[in-house]
């Protein structure tokens, strides 16, 4: 081999692992990676278009891991919109888990309404 050779496979190897190493901190994997252990259904795909529209993905799906191991069946879309809307997420899933625990009857779209209008700041 020549020195040539060497210092091209080294900068091929330097450009590989410099690659890889924007893509894991772009797309969340071990969020993908925990939230399809907890069941719940979001593909890797969703998630960087989470980034795309600069949501934080760790703020959305942490309280949908949490609604489904509840019990909830909470759409993740209305979770992330709600997050753009400047919601609180996780004060929703937990006012509805707390709801259900209680036997109260409290739907998706009223938690959100409670939210948005801070009525959850005086309970």
């Amino acid at each position: 081999m020549y020195p040539e050779d060497l210092i091209i496979y080294g900068i091929i190897l330097a450009a590989i692992i410099a690659f890889i190493s924007l893509f894991f901190s772009f797309v969340p994997v071990g969020l993908w990676i925990s939230a399809a252990a907890a069941g719940v259904k979001v593909s890797i795909f969703n998630l960087i278009g989470m980034r795309l529209r600069r949501v934080v993905p760790k703020g959305v799906i942490a309280p949908q891991i949490k609604a489904t191991k509840a019990g909830l069946d909470i759409i993740t879309n209305k979770l992330e919109a709600h997050f753009l809307a400047g919601g609180n997420v996780d004060r929703v899933v937990n006012a509805l888990i707390a709801a259900q625990r209680a036997d109260i009857p409290l739907v998706f779209e009223r938690a959100l309404f409670f939210d948005t209008t801070n009525i959850f700041c005086c309970l």
